[in-house]
């Protein structure tokens, strides 16, 4: 099959033309550069400098698609030049081969040809001193120097900044792709944080109004009908509260206005009051000091959630309601009727004991929720210290 070379670059095909026409404008008015009767000049005329510079110029082709192969027939292409009458125009064409076979080839053979270059150009300098010992023998290692040595270091020095500027671009890339995850993960906690806030305040408020508005429908009794729609308006008008509370918080910029303060334990009370006017029988026992902001909100949640369950499933009878501080950790306890119950019964989506079980961990406390007997058993311990024991 017979081999497809690479198409070239379009640089590339300017290159070559530019140095094919100028190096046929040197030779057409006769300027070359060495003498038909330089020693080392093997053919004399115009004609013989043609072959090596359309060899140079076809290398130029492949400067960015083969630059190893193009400096390596470049080199022969140059070494013919050297037994002719000469032509600049291929001398910079090789430079410029050089310069390309550092830039656009291999790490490993840049290297290489670094090093190529560099000793060819002193031993350029030191052979031909060594054996005519004159000065002008230095001259031979000086312009070695320039026509390899010099787009050779030019190359690396350009390689160099290229890839450190592609090492900085990859770096900005990945920092970018961080930061993107990092907001996204920031995002969807506080999502997670905002639905659970939103789960624990109307949560309570909604089952009330669910169960009384089925036993207002469920009874035909005038008395009984008033008396859920009462209960009804005030869970409506409690609940609307907190919705308003949550959307201050949310749209709070920090200037001006504070949103509402965190429910802290001393609302205990009030919402124990609460779930007794929606037709609970509780009894409270609070035994605790000062706790910390963050426990204080997250035994609030706990008792209110576990109030609202209550709400929703528990059977006829006393549900109650614990806090007591032992030591450095805050000990919760709920419990309530368990069992089948008549009537009507708010529907649950499992989200409440999910939240509950994440406070605690979050706190590094401890959760535990299910059967015990013949009651339904909420206890939640949190540490008031960090580290605190358990």
């Amino acid at each position: 099959m017979p081999v497809r070379l690479p198409r070239p670059h379009r640089f590339d095909v300017y290159v070559a033309i530019g140095g094919l026409l100028g190096g046929l404008l040197l030779v057409g008015i006769g300027l070359s550069t060495r003498q038909s009767a330089d020693p080392i000049t093997l053919f004399d005329g115009p004609w013989p400098v043609l072959p090596p510079l359309v060899v140079t110029a076809c290398c130029e082709l492949l400067r960015r698609t083969a630059p190893r192969t193009a400096l390596l027939v470049g080199t022969a292409a140059i070494c013919g030049d050297l037994v002719t009458q000469g032509n600049l125009a291929t001398i910079l064409m090789f430079t410029d081969l050089v310069y390309a076979a550092v830039l656009y080839g291999t790490a490993a053979s840049a290297r290489r040809i670094l090093w190529i270059t560099g000793l060819l150009s002193v031993a350029g300098t030191l052979v031909p001193f060594a054996v005519w010992r004159v000065p002008q023998a230095l001259l031979i290692g000086v312009v070695t120097g320039i026509v390899a040595f010099g787009p050779a270091a030019t190359g690396w020095i350009v390689r160099d900044h290229r890839d450190a500027a592609e090492g900085a671009r990859l770096r900005a890339e990945q920092t970018a792709l961080l930061a993107e995850m990092d907001r996204t993960q920031a995002i969807s906690a506080e999502r997670a944080r905002m639905a659970r806030e939103l789960h624990d305040m109307v949560a309570n408020h909604l089952s009330a109004i669910a169960i009384h508005s089925t036993a207002a429908l469920s009874i035909d009794d005038p008395g009984t009908s008033k008396e859920a729609l009462t209960v009804i308006r005030e869970n409506s008008v409690a609940g609307l509260a907190e919705m308003r509370r949550l959307i201050g918080i949310l749209r709070d910029a920090g200037a001006g206005t504070e949103p509402a303060a965190a429910p802290t334990l001393g609302g205990i009370t009030a919402l124990t009051d609460g779930a007794r006017a929606n037709g609970l029988d509780i009894t409270l026992d609070t035994d605790h000091g000062t706790v910390p902001a963050p426990v204080e909100l997250a035994a609030y949640r706990i008792v209110q959630e576990s109030l609202t369950n209550a709400l929703k499933h528990a059977c006829p009878g006393r549900v109650t309601v614990a806090l007591v501080q032992r030591d450095s950790v805050l000990d919760i306890r709920v419990t309530s009727p368990y069992g089948h119950r008549d009537g009507p019964r708010a529907p649950g989506s499992g989200a409440g004991l999910v939240g509950m079980r994440e406070r605690a961990a979050l706190l590094g406390g401890t959760f535990e929720a299910g059967p015990d007997g013949d009651v339904w058993a909420v206890r939640a311990t949190l540490p008031l210290t960090e580290g605190g024991s358990q």
